[in-house]
């Protein structure tokens, strides 16, 4: 959850390391920390908050060093020790020679701690991550080099990492030399031309190289300016993949937007329609081919599939709950969805008919790679959507999809849900035994219908404005669009730091309906389908009790405006896509919303983007 960047070339480390802190700081922003070399001479800098505060200590520095072509960097989201400059990264030894980065958890640091100071070592800061370079410099006593003390050091490690370390006092004539470890937590090489880069997420690489490495558990790096070897914690070579980033730096910006979460949310019929290019042709007949590329190598034993089995966390997991619908209605599987955080410590059985599918924007999510591994763990056929190439979740599935939504940098993720309900839709098509050509064409409108819900962005705006005031909001939805009210609530939760509950609309009077009155207004989903009669049947429940509504509804309905007090309307739809046209208008509630509260809605408190710590 913390960011991790590091340099080692013929340019300034510094700029670069602070662009990719900036880049990162998404990952977390408790508190920022850089170092830099340069012929002996070491520089250290560090500031709580966010990177801008690093920045500001740097600026009033009387000496900057500009001549330095070695660093490090971080941003933190703490785990162990309060936001100080003491817990933040950089973290060294006793002797000042070994700094190094770390994220992810060490689960043994308190007994290595101990080990460590019963030795004779001194600690300064209250974290985890201290110990690894307390536990370097141990063996450095004794080992012959610096890469056989890093070695041993992993080796009695405990629990997940991505560690970058730096030896400030390489020997005479030695190579310069960046070393990096993985477990369990993600971390990726940038490749360049007389210059490699590190980073624990490939945004902060954009605009350097597109060509990269991600490691894999257990590997270990040397990375000088023009060379890279990889090992395993066993010194043995391992096999490795360059991979070309398909993101570019023109995505990765915010343009004339105010924020990355509005860019993104905006960039919503980008986002779908890339999800279905070249998957799905021709559409305007009952002979539509699906073509999922990534699932054709196991084709044959996912057509036995009689259970399906969905894990996922936080959004993602709201996607998984619209596809159970989608898979058992169209495709005829029963389906099953599990947050990912408690179906890696179930105990169930499974059959050989059973397949996996977990779901993550990052592909890095802690919780799903639980998950994902212990399906592996019963031989289920694993299947992965993520939208980063690469990524652990890509690498250790049988088989899967990506995304292509580009780069999402708002922490609470828009574009990415309609991404993955797009794929989940072509998905539930290429299992089922027949076709539905109609569902197939809509979905080619689908962008520009989302389009013209974007464009009531001033009216949505205005309301969110409007509904300010209020301090507790229910969401309230049925079949297709339970889920979206769950991610509507979700979204205002994370933005505006309100009290939101989402609800299937048929559970309002088993406890729900307690809560309403004029001070707890009620966001509904009502577009014209086939629970709408259900839906008005609530809401004047609702009414009734004084609680003031908003509607979510289809254009052209007149029944609703009797019962609501406000109503945004959006495009007509087939049910099983209203998902995709509902949460538009919710996901711009919450941001204007938050917006009007003066929050940071790029970087919300607490959260950071993806979470790679359990």
């Amino acid at each position: 959850m913390c960011g991790i960047v590091g340099y080692i070339g013929k340019q300034e480390a510094l700029p670069i390391l602070m662009n990719g802190l900036k880049a990162l700081e998404y990952r977390g922003y408790d508190s920022a920390g850089v170092l830099l070399l340069n012929d002996g001479q070491i520089y250290v800098q560090k500031a709580v908050g966010q990177v801008a505060n690093l920045e500001t200590a740097l600026h009033d520095l009387r000496f900057m060093p500009h001549d330095s072509h070695l660093g490090i960097a971080h941003t933190r989201w703490a785990t162990h020790g309060a936001p100080t400059e003491i817990n933040s990264h950089p973290h060294k030894d006793c002797t000042g020679r070994i700094f190094l980065v770390h994220n992810g958890i060490i689960e043994n640091y308190k007994e290595l701690k101990e080990y460590l100071i019963k030795k004779g070592h001194l600690f300064s800061s209250e974290t985890d991550t201290e110990v690894a370079a307390h536990l370097i410099e141990d063996f450095l006593k004794n080992e012959p080099d610096f890469k056989t003390a890093f070695f041993s050091a992993l080796k009695m490690i405990k629990g997940a990492y991505a560690l970058v370390v730096a030896d400030a006092h390489p020997p005479a004539g030695g190579l310069k030399t960046l070393y990096a470890a993985k477990l369990q937590s993600p971390l990726v090489i940038g490749i360049g031309k007389d210059e490699n880069f590190l980073a624990s997420d490939p945004s902060a690489l954009i605009g350097h190289t597109r060509e990269v490495i991600y490691l894999k558990d257990n590997e270990v790096a040397q990375i000088s300016q023009n060379l890279i070897v990889i090992e395993n914690v066993n010194n043995q070579p391992t096999d490795t993949k360059v991979i070309t980033l398909e993101w570019n730096l023109e995505q990765s910006q915010k343009g004339n937007f105010p924020h990355f979460m509005l860019k993104e949310i905006f960039e919503g019929p980008d986002a779908v329609r890339s999800a279905f290019s070249g998957r799905l042709k021709p559409f305007d007949t009952a002979q539509g081919e699906i073509k999922l590329g990534g699932l054709e190598q196991v084709k044959e034993k996912l057509q036995q599939t009689k259970r399906l089995i969905i894990s996922a966390c936080g959004t993602s997991y709201y996607a998984a709950m619209v596809a159970e619908y989608l898979f058992e209605e169209i495709a005829g599987i029963p389906t099953e969805v599990h947050f990912a955080s408690e179906f890696r410590y179930r105990k169930e059985p499974f059959d050989a008919n059973t397949t996996f599918l977990c779901i993550s924007q990052s592909g890095e999510t802690a919780d799903t790679l639980g998950a994902l591994r212990k399906a592996k763990e019963h031989g289920l056929l694993t299947l992965g959507i993520v939208n980063t190439v690469g990524s652990t979740i890509a690498r250790e599935t049988d088989a899967g999809i990506y995304n292509h939504a580009g780069p999402e940098i708002g922490v609470a993720t828009t574009k990415a849900f309609l991404s993955q309900i797009t794929i989940l839709v072509l998905m539930a098509e290429y299992l089922s035994k027949e076709r539905y050509p109609e569902l197939l064409k809509e979905l080619h409108y689908i962008p520009e219908k989302i389009a013209s819900i974007l464009a009531q962005a001033e009216t949505i705006k205005a309301l969110a404005e409007k509904y300010s005031q209020y301090k507790n909001f229910i969401f309230l939805g049925r079949r297709y669009n339970y889920p979206t009210a769950l991610e509507g609530a979700l979204k205002l939760k994370e933005i505006s730091y309100l009290h939101a509950e989402g609800y299937g609309a048929g559970e309002l009077k088993h406890g729900p309906i307690a809560m309403i009155s004029q001070q707890f207004p009620t966001i509904a989903l009502v577009p014209k389908n086939s629970v709408s009669e259900k839906m008005y049947s609530n809401l004047e429940e609702i009414k009734a009790r004084s609680g003031p509504i908003l509607a979510i509804a289809t254009e052209g309905d007149d029944k609703i405006s009797n019962i609501a007090n406000d109503v945004l309307f959006i495009p007509k739809t087939i049910e099983m896509l209203e998902p995709l046209l509902t949460v538009i208008p919710l996901q711009l509630f919450a941001y204007y919303l938050a917006v009007k509260l003066g929050n940071n809605v790029d970087k919300p408190r607490n959260l950071a983007k993806s979470v790679t710590v359990e």
